[in-house]
C-alpha cells in the first residue's frame, strides 16, 4: 500500500518541479541589485550582476532615466559617477560626494529579448545642521520666564533635539519635528564696491540660498588651477586690485542638497566712472569757452583781411610823377594834377 501511493506524489512532484526549473532557466539573464543607504556627503556602490548575460552589455540608469554607464563607456559627464567594476556578468559603479538630490530608484537594465530591467532604491540620510537657540535677548531677572526654542535643519529624517543644562537633561514640553521642505541651492555674485576701479579694495560676495542654506564655498578663475579659496566663507577679497585681476571667476555653493555654480566677469579696466554733476558743469563752460575762441578766431580772420585790401587802396593814390618830385609838398600839387599834358587821369577809388 505504501508504495503505490508514494507514486502518485513523485509524479506530482515531477510536475510542479519542471516549470520551476524552466522558469529558473530563463531567470538567468535577469538582472539583480540591492537597495543602499548613504549619508550626505558619503559615497555609494551600486552593483548589478547577472549570470546570463546573452552577449549583452549591463547599464545604469539614475532615477531621470539618464544612462549613466553602458557596459565601460560613460554616458553622463558627472565626475562624482566612476566605473568600479565592468564584466559580462557585473556592471558596478560608485557615486561619491552624494547629496540629497540624489536620492531615488536606479534602474540596471540588459539589452535582451526582451530587456530586462532590475531597480536600486538609494536612500539619503541628510546630517543635521548645528542646532540655532534662539528667544534670548538680555539678562534675566530672578523670578522671570522665558522661552527658548532650538531649531536644527537639513537633517534627514529629522532629527531629535534634547535639551540639557550642564550633564542633566531638561524635560519640558513634547518636541515637535517638522520635515523641512528641503531643495537645491542656488548662489549669486554680489560685488562690493559695484563698479570697481584699479587701486581699490574689491569684495566679491558669493550668496547662496536654499534649505539647508550652503556649508561650503569653492572660487575659481577661469583658466587657473587649483582653486583660489575653498572655506565655509562666502566672500572674495581683493586687497589692491590690478589689470591681472580681470578674469571670469566662478563660486561653486554647496550643501546636502547638491551644489550650484554663479560666474562674475570682472574688467579692472572699465574706465566709465559715473559722471558726476561737477564734471558735467565744468564740461559745458568748456563747450562755450571753446566757442567762444572760434568767433574771435573767425573775426580775426576777417579785420586781417580788410586791412589787407585798405593797404593796397591807400597806395593807389599816388599820381603819376610823384615819385621824381623833390619833396613831399610837391608830390602832393603834382597828385593833385599839377602836371601838364593832356593825357593826365585821375583815378579815385572810394
Amino acid at each position: 500500500m505504501g508504495a503505490p501511493s508514494a507514486l502518485p506524489l513523485l509524479l506530482l512532484f515531477a510536475c510542479c518541479w519542471a516549470p520551476g526549473g524552466a522558469n529558473l532557466s530563463q531567470d538567468d539573464s535577469q538582472p539583480w541589485t540591492s537597495d543602499e543607504t548613504v549619508v550626505a556627503g558619503g559615497t555609494v556602490v551600486l552593483k548589478c550582476q547577472v549570470k546570463d548575460h546573452e552577449d549583452s552589455s549591463l547599464q545604469w540608469s539614475n532615477p531621470a532615466q539618464q544612462t549613466l554607464y553602458f557596459g565601460e563607456k560613460r554616458a553622463l559627464r558627472d565626475n562624482r559617477i566612476q566605473l568600479v567594476k565592468s564584466t559580462p556578468h557585473e556592471l558596478s559603479i560608485s557615486i561619491s560626494n552624494v547629496a540629497l538630490a540624489d536620492e531615488g530608484e536606479y534602474t540596471c537594465s540588459i539589452f535582451t529579448m526582451p530587456v530586462r530591467t532590475a531597480k536600486s532604491l538609494v536612500t539619503v540620510l541628510g546630517i543635521p545642521q548645528k542646532p540655532v537657540i534662539s528667544g534670548y535677548k538680555s539678562s534675566l531677572r530672578e523670578k522671570d520666564t522665558t522661552t527658548l526654542s532650538c531649531q536644527s535643519s537639513g537633517s534627514k529624517p529629522a532629527a531629535q533635539l534634547t535639551w540639557r543644562k550642564g550633564d542633566q537633561e531638561l524635560h519640558g514640553e513634547s518636541t515637535r519635528i517638522q520635515e523641512d521642505p528641503n531643495d537645491t541651492p542656488t548662489a549669486k555674485i554680489r560685488p562690493d564696491p559695484p563698479h570697481p576701479r584699479e587701486g581699490q579694495k574689491l569684495l566679491l560676495h558669493c550668496e547662496g540660498r536654499g534649505n539647508p542654506v550652503p556649508q561650503q564655498y569653492v572660487w575659481e578663475k577661469e583658466g587657473s588651477v587649483p582653486p583660489l579659496k575653498m572655506a565655509q566663507e562666502s566672500a572674495l577679497i581683493f586687497p589692491f586690485l590690478n589689470k591681472s585681476d580681470s578674469g571670469t571667476y566662478g563660486c561653486t555653493a554647496t550643501s546636502n542638497m547638491g551644489s550650484y555654480k554663479a560666474y562674475y566677469t570682472l574688467n579692472v579696466n572699465d574706465p566709465s566712472p559715473v559722471p558726476s554733476s561737477s564734471s558735467t558743469y565744468h564740461a559745458i563752460i568748456g563747450g562755450i569757452v571753446a566757442f567762444i575762441v572760434f568767433l574771435l578766431l573767425i573775426l580775426l580772420i576777417f579785420l586781417g583781411h580788410y586791412l589787407i585790401r585798405h593797404k593796397g587802396t591807400y597806395l593807389t593814390h599816388e599820381a603819376k610823377g610823384s615819385d621824381d618830385a623833390p619833396d613831399a609838398d610837391t608830390a602832393i600839387i603834382n597828385a593833385e594834377g599839377g602836371q601838364s599834358g593832356g593825357d593826365d587821369k585821375k583815378e579815385y577809388f572810394i
